[in-house]
């Protein structure tokens, strides 16, 4: 596998997170949770905890290239390009680790909030209307509330209920 295929898969990652939660007014926020919003800030973190290691391995490929005499520039020396390039990749793993320390304190930040807003789940459907289940045995049945199940039902579960 050519290894900058996943980075390429990463970067496209990145794109179609940001278009999915581009907000829309006819529709729903697209993180409608807390929940949702401290994975995708957790994953974001992990990514910038990762960038570093990428960072470092990107240049010493290139100095492996350039100490092994594979490379030519088409101005000044292959080794200028690749002590600079190095440079700044260092120079951008200083800043993605500052990045990742900063969403590991967001990621700390949005974890004690909780969704109370409506419910727009979906509400059972009461009977009549699909399927009910039959609360002693646990069965589901279609509804009309014809559970076999009536009031002088003498199942175990029945019996303990009418105890009460």
């Amino acid at each position: 596998m050519d290894p900058v295929q996943p980075l390429c898969g990463a970067a496209e990652a990145i794109r179609a997170f940001n278009h999915l939660t581009f907000p829309r007014p006819d529709q729903p926020p697209a993180l409608p949770y807390p929940g949702n919003a401290y994975d995708a800030i957790g994953a974001l973190k992990t990514l910038a905890q990762r960038l570093p290691q990428t960072f470092t391995q990107t240049g010493n490929a290139l100095e492996r290239l350039v100490t092994a005499g594979h490379l030519s520039a088409v101005h000044g020396t292959p080794v200028m390009h690749v002590t600079e390039t190095q440079d700044l990749l260092r120079d951008a793993g200083d800043l993605a680790a500052r990045l990742a320390a900063v969403l590991e304190r967001a990621h700390s930040a949005v974890s004690p909030l909780s969704y109370s807003g409506p419910d727009d789940e979906p509400e059972e459907e009461p009977c009549g209307e699909g399927m009910c289940q039959c609360y002693c045995i646990g069965v589901l049945h279609p509804c009309g509330c014809d559970c076999p199940h009536t009031d002088d039902c003498d199942c175990d579960f029945c019996a303990a209920i009418d105890q009460y």
